[in-house]
């Protein structure tokens, strides 16, 4: 069994549903549900990395541990850097960044994220991908698209359309022609601590500017990145009261 923290990273803030980590799903906030999920996944440890104290209340009246991180972080990878520091993680531990926002994601794919890295000697990052068979999913620029080597290794993340079928899209692009390796990229994603402790002092990519993918940072930095390639699509996170209003019947709960 792979040893890993399962770090959630949790803003209050939110444009689209307001004080989001909060959000209640049958009497349990919202970043509770996702840090009893991570415990499912054998983690050693699971920690909430929260910007206001409403979170951190929220997860001790609820035995979850939670750290106070700053405010103003740019990204969720740099407020995991400020929580491994907080937790005082050795460099050679991995973090598995669980998105505060996905209540029903399996506890088995944390599980593999992890190991996938723990197995991946000279990889910095892991992350998880599923094939695309929908050509709109293909063409949106909302769904980050993924091409990976044989050994699958990253090579390039993009908003755009990835990998480009060149004769197939002269003639048709309403399908996917058969046998296209699209992936599409899911947020889930394992570090070894060390990594995440040089991150913050990295030169922003110029890739990463017009992508606006902070991945593309650690690429472009010569960092590797595993990808896990999973079966199907993972269950949707929550970014709007419809998406809330989903969870909540799927889990039949008020």
């Amino acid at each position: 069994m792979t040893r890993f923290v399962a770090l959630i990273p949790a803003r209050l803030g939110s444009s689209r549903l307001p004080r989001k980590p909060l959000a209640d799903i049958g009497g349990v906030p919202m970043v509770v549900r996702v840090a009893q999920r991570a415990a499912e996944s054998g983690a050693a440890r699971v920690v909430v990395a929260a910007d206001d104290h409403a979170i951190v209340d929220a997860c001790a009246a609820h035995g979850v541990q939670a750290v106070l991180t700053a405010g103003a972080h740019p990204t969720g990878t740099d407020r995991l850097a400020e929580a491994v520091q907080l937790l005082g993680l050795p460099a050679d531990e991995i973090v598995v960044n669980v998105q505060g926002d996905e209540p029903m994601i399996p506890p088995d794919v944390i599980t593999r994220v992890a190991a996938l890295l723990a197995a991946s000697h000279e990889c910095s990052v892991s992350t998880a991908a599923h094939p695309i068979h929908d050509a709109t999913e293909f063409f949106s620029p909302h769904v980050v698209k993924v091409t990976v080597d044989q050994r699958g290794r990253a090579l390039y993340f993009s908003r755009a359309p990835i990998p480009w079928a060149r004769e197939a899209f002269l003639c048709e692009r309403s399908a996917l022609p058969a046998g296209l390796p699209a992936l599409r990229h899911v947020g889930l994603y394992a570090y070894r601590v060390a990594f995440l402790r040089r991150f913050p002092e990295m030169q922003r990519a110029p890739i990463e500017e017009y992508e606006s993918l902070e991945q593309l940072r650690a690429m472009w930095h010569g960092e590797r990145i595993a990808v896990l390639s999973l079966e199907g699509a993972l269950p949707a996170g929550v970014d709007t009261p419809a998406d809330l209003a989903a969870v909540r019947r799927t889990l039949g709960v008020g």
